[in-house]
């Protein structure tokens, strides 16, 4: 009896045991149990992937939010003298489809830019008159987020007369553009 007693209490502190063991590992294999993405982020290994278009630890920043607005260009082309001005972020179509108004201070209708976080893409395009390429990095302001510097590299062609002017595409300096 007292071998009986003993084995149905070894038992019982082995499934406790096991049990234990199994739930502890559990808690701590989830890593993703207390974390929510936004937007339809998914968490993987305890960190959320984003959809395209958003960003951030948990997908909460909505990536083209940060260019929307004027920003003051300054740039010295490998044709034209040095020049500013204005041009302005517009909301394109899609999550990470933008356009750019007053574009090389000349262009009338929209350049459509593609982004991907801090990066921007001019496709090859004609706008205007001027076909026109190009790629951009942003810098933001560590201090206020609405600041920021974007380093824009892209040359832009008069497709009637094949002038090209350059900022930093292939040759010359990059047209710096600031918030």
């Amino acid at each position: 009896m007292k071998a009986r007693i003993k084995t149905i209490i070894l038992s019982a502190l082995g499934a406790i045991a096991a049990f234990s063991a199994i739930t502890y590992s559990s808690c701590n294999n989830d890593k993703c149990k207390a974390i929510a993405c936004a937007y339809g982020g998914v968490c993987k290994d305890g960190n959320c992937v984003c959809p395209s278009g958003y960003e951030g630890a948990q997908c909460e920043t909505i990536t083209r939010d940060k260019y929307v607005g004027v920003w003051t260009v300054f740039e010295k082309g490998t044709v034209t003298q040095s020049n500013s001005y204005d041009v302005t972020f517009k909301y394109g179509v899609g999550m990470t489809d933008m356009q750019i108004t007053n574009f090389y201070n000349l262009l009338k209708s929209p350049v459509s830019v593609r982004l991907k976080a801090d990066t921007i893409y001019i496709p090859l395009q004609t706008v205007d008159g001027y076909e026109i390429q190009g790629t951009g990095v942003l810098d933001r302001d560590a201090y206020y987020a609405k600041h920021g510097m974007l380093t824009i590299r892209y040359s832009i062609k008069n497709t009637q007369s094949g002038l090209v002017n350059d900022f930093g595409y292939n040759i010359g300096e990059p047209s710096v553009w600031n918030r």
